[in-house]
């Protein structure tokens, strides 16, 4: 029996499947080290608790960029004026940076097209002012992703 041959005929698993290898990991090492993930995903999902909008499957827009190697979506929960609104734009580069131009939906953020927004990311608790079109710059050794809240500005 080969590598690429099925375990047994009809099934689509393969003898050298990767869910029967053991791999050892250091977690404590990678703590140490500062490479865990474990730090970002506690994040990841006290952003997801804080926020209705990201507890939902409804809600979800796509805005447009001007570079194929970023996505930008919006979860929103309700149509209430002041409904939570989330915005993630993130880097499907996983080699090199990229700056590219996010156009969004305003009507979808429950804004009119001439608003501007304070833009809180929840990753690095920074806060700017954004609006329709917004420049973003995202590199995969320093920022893969902005989580933003959004917040109305009067």
């Amino acid at each position: 029996m080969y590598e690429h041959e099925a375990v047994r005929p009809g099934s689509e698993e393969y003898l050298d499947s990767e869910k029967y290898q053991y791999r050892p990991r250091d977690w404590a090492a990678a703590a140490k080290s500062g490479t865990s993930l474990i730090p970002y995903i506690t994040a990841l999902n006290a952003m997801r608790r804080a926020h209705p909008a990201l507890q939902t499957l409804s809600g979800l827009t796509f805005h447009a960029t001007d570079d194929d190697a970023v996505i930008a979506y919006s979860r929103r929960d309700g149509d209430d004026p002041h409904a939570d609104t989330v915005i993630v734009v993130a880097l499907l580069d996983p080699h090199r940076p990229r700056e590219t131009m996010v156009h969004f939906d305003m009507g979808a953020l429950g804004l009119s097209d001439d608003a501007v927004f304070a833009a809180h990311d929840l990753v690095t608790d920074s806060t700017w002012r954004w609006s329709a079109h917004q420049y973003v710059r995202l590199a995969p050794a320093e920022h893969v992703a902005h989580i933003i809240s959004v917040r109305h500005v009067p």
